[in-house]
C-alpha cells in the first residue's frame, strides 16, 4: 500500500514540464552571463541599445547614471540585439560611451524576444522571478522617432525603479520607447 503514493508522486512529477535552461549571453568581458539573474538584487534592469542607432547616443549618459545609481539594488546589463553586432563592436561602443555595467551580445535575439524588446534604446525592468514590471522609454527626450526635445521632462524609468524598490506598482508600466526598431530575425 505504501508503494501507491510513491507511484502517484512519480507519475505527477513526470507530467510536469521540464524547467527551461537559463539563458546565457556572451559578454564583452569574454564570459557568459545570465542577464535575467537577479543575483540577490531586488530587480533586473536590461537596456537594449545599439551603436547603429543614432537615438541611442543621447541616452547613454542617463543609462550610465541609472546603472551607477541603482547597481547596489538592481542587476543591470546593456544588451545589443542587432543580428549584425559583434562582441568587438559592442566593446568599442561600451568604451566610447564609458559604460560600467555588463555589456552583452544577443545576436540570436533570444532575450529580446523573451522580454518583448522591440526598440533601441529601450529599458526592461523585471522582478527576480522574471516578470516584466516595466518596458519602455527611459524618459521623454524623444517624443517620436525623429522628434527630440532639448531636454527630457519626465523620468519614466527612474520612477518605475523607485516604485519597484519601494514595493509599489509601477504607475505607467509601458510608455512607448522611441528609437530604432530591433530587426528581429525570423
Amino acid at each position: 500500500m505504501k508503494l501507491l503514493p510513491l507511484l502517484l508522486c512519480l507519475a505527477f512529477a513526470s507530467s510536469l514540464p521540464a524547467a527551461e535552461p537559463v539563458l546565457e549571453l556572451q559578454g564583452t568581458d569574454g564570459k557568459m552571463h545570465a542577464p535575467l539573474a537577479a543575483r540577490e538584487k531586488k530587480a533586473v534592469l536590461v537596456f537594449f541599445v545599439s551603436p547603429f542607432c543614432s537615438t541611442t547616443r543621447p541616452f547613454m549618459p542617463e543609462i550610465n547614471a541609472i546603472a551607477a545609481e541603482y547597481a547596489d539594488r538592481v542587476a543591470v546589463a546593456l544588451v545589443h540585439s542587432d543580428a549584425e553586432i559583434t562582441v568587438e563592436v559592442a566593446l568599442q561602443h561600451a568604451d566610447m560611451s564609458a559604460v560600467k555595467a555588463t555589456v552583452l551580445v544577443d545576436k540570436e535575439q533570444k532575450l529580446a524576444r523573451q522580454v518583448g524588446a522591440a526598440v533601441t534604446p529601450e529599458a526592461v525592468l523585471l522582478s527576480p522571478a522574471g516578470a516584466v514590471l516595466y518596458k519602455g522609454r527611459i524618459n521623454d527626450l524623444y517624443l517620436a522617432p525623429t522628434k527630440r526635445q532639448r531636454a527630457a521632462s519626465t523620468k519614466d524609468l527612474r520612477d518605475a525603479l523607485e516604485a519597484v524598490l519601494s514595493g509599489r506598482p509601477v504607475a505607467t508600466p509601458q510608455p512607448e520607447a522611441q528609437g530604432c526598431k530591433i530587426g528581429l530575425l525570423k
